[in-house]
């Protein structure tokens, strides 16, 4: 357990390096930015402390000093406007990346990432916006925590040796108290995360299932347990803030007593005689600005740890991939055979197989109907021809290569696929269309769009197929939307289909449509159908029926 975590941690401090390295461009304008304002609120003390002194009768100060501070107020206060918008835009860009990084190996994973959806989603939404504060709070502050009060303890020593090494002691003793109240914290901040994934991936699973468990009456049940869940990540945020608060303690118990040495050295070693009384002012009005970079430090230290959480569960997704083994297609065929012969498969060593010597023959220009009970193996035998699983035993043929020697990117290149529920992304119907094929031109997107029957009600919509649709399709019926997602196989125009319960939720009118369109598109082409559907078995071709990971007999569909 102890090497695994450290594994963890080391995965972790791994890739927050790498994003550090990554954010240290757009992080230079920030620091420059807090140094400035550190320097100018150095100026502002000493025309203040200029001002006070001769409010007390020693010095000369006027209208000159007092306008001189108001504007260095301004354009101090111009100048943390500047830092906030320039770190927002440096988060916004890195977050965007990240993103963009852990949707690719989702998307790449497949099927074989077996996470819930809750898991996943809480990985690039939550985990990402812990990465946000890493980079635009805790870095920045990092840095303008030695910057900074650098700065200000020369601007004190050149002022009064003594005040200055009394603040560089103070500073000193930050880190030291930071360290001896935030023991454990990382471990907290780990476990936080952790609970926030487990109750944010069960909401989301049961919200989706909700239906079934009202069926089965279990939702008082998944109710207690979703309670349980948020009593925890209760307990341990609550762990976290406590940290947070004796952190923030410490430093201003050191911030008094920093105020405090000073006033005793000023006032009472120094006396009425005091040789500069500006200084001694001046002196005293740089404690704030001298903590004010590790108050910032101190609070952005907790976004690191949160950082930490996050990065242990991201690290294993954004680490770099190995090198994807397999053979490259030099060509697309045109025509593909498919040959399983006793090919067995295993999610579970503790459950039955699920493919157990299955063998099979598709044709070029023929259709296999799967059909059987559900469980019966029929989605593992598309899984493994789009390369999202390899079988355990037994061989899979494509023109009679083995097909597992290709790398799985090779694989779904020669694959069209249409699963149960088409997924359409806000934006036009065309836009939808092109997914299959980014390259497409207007007319092949309008050609494939005229063969899945699409146009038939896009010709009566404001804008063609230029409509802007809803996320989900929102806008759209299950039928219109399933014909769009056979609109995308059409324009992907591979050897090979595959079709996983294509009818399944539509009416019987609407069913008879979309299997209208499946026919021409499987026409010519190499298809295997996963379907529970009779019309669909009468419909499309030769059934093979399975059961336990085994064929049961073949016969040809009632139409052939």
């Amino acid at each position: 357990m102890s090497r695994q975590m450290s594994e963890t941690d080391r995965a972790a401090r791994a890739l927050l390096g790498e994003e550090a390295r990554r954010a240290r461009t757009r992080l230079a304008l920030p620091f420059a930015l807090g140094v400035a304002q550190v320097t100018a609120g150095i100026a502002q003390a000493m025309l203040i402390a200029r001002l006070i002194a001769t409010l007390l009768g020693f010095g000369e100060a006027g209208w000159a000093e007092l306008a001189a501070a108001a504007a260095l107020a301004a354009l101090s206060a111009g100048l943390g406007v500047a830092q906030e918008r320039a770190l927002t835009a440096a988060g916004e860009a890195a977050k965007a990346r990240l993103r963009q990084a852990a949707f690719s190996r989702l998307l790449a994973a497949g099927p074989a990432d077996e996470r819930p959806v809750g898991e996943r989603a809480a990985l690039v939404v939550d985990r990402i916006e812990a990465m946000e504060g890493y980079l635009t709070r805790w870095l920045p502050a990092a840095s303008l925590a030695v910057a900074g009060p650098a700065l200000v303890a020369l601007a004190a020593g050149l002022a009064d040796p003594t005040s200055g090494a009394i603040l560089a002691v103070a500073g000193l003793l930050v880190p030291v108290a930071m360290a001896v109240t935030g023991l454990g914290a990382a471990q907290a901040s780990r476990r936080q995360f952790e609970a926030l994934g487990r109750l944010s991936g069960r909401f989301l699973d049961r919200m989706r299932g909700l239906p079934t468990l009202v069926l089965f009456r279990r939702q008082d049940a998944e109710a207690a347990a979703l309670s349980t869940a948020a009593t925890e990540l209760r307990r341990r945020t609550m762990r976290v803030l406590r940290v947070a608060f004796l952190s923030s303690a410490a430093m201003e118990v050191l911030a008094a007593g920093a105020i405090a040495c000073l006033a005793i050295r000023h006032g009472y070693v120094l006396g009425a005689a005091h040789p500069d009384p500006v200084a001694a002012i001046f002196v005293l009005l740089l404690v704030p600005a001298f903590f004010a970079p590790l108050r910032a430090f101190s609070m952005a230290y907790h976004e690191r740890l949160s950082a930490s959480g996050a990065a242990a569960e991201l690290a294993p997704l954004l680490s770099a991939p190995e090198a994807e083994p397999g053979l490259v297609l030099e060509e697309m065929p045109r025509r593909l055979v498919v040959t399983f012969t006793d090919v067995r498969l295993s999610y579970d060593p503790t459950r039955p197989p699920a493919l157990d010597g299955l063998s099979f023959r598709v044709l070029p220009g023929e259709t296999l109907v799967l059909t059987g009970p559900s469980g019966a193996g029929k989605s593992s035998v598309l899984r493994l021809l789009m390369g999202f699983r390899k079988p355990d035993a037994g061989r899979i043929a494509l023109n009679g290569q083995d097909a597992t020697l290709l790398k799985p990117s090779e694989l779904r290149k020669l694959c069209a696929y249409v699963g149960q529920r088409a997924h359409l992304f806000r934006g036009t119907l065309r836009e939808n269309i092109r997914l299959a094929r980014p390259g497409a031109t207007d007319a092949e997107v309008e050609a494939a769009a005229e063969a899945a029957q699409v146009m038939a009600f896009a010709r009566g919509l404001s804008q063609g197929l230029d409509t802007l649709v809803g996320e989900g399709g929102f806008g759209l019926s299950g039928g219109q939307a399933q014909r769009v997602a056979v609109a995308r196989a059409f324009l992907r125009d591979a050897p090979l289909v595959l079709l996983d319960e294509p009818t399944a939720h539509l009416d019987p009118g609407t069913e008879a449509e979309v299997l209208d369109s499946l026919r021409r598109l499987c026409a010519g082409r190499t298809a295997i159908v996963a379907t529970h559907s009779r019309a669909a078995q009468r419909a499309l071709g030769r059934v093979l029926e399975i059961d336990g990971g085994r064929a049961q007999g073949a016969r040809l569909a009632a139409g052939d």
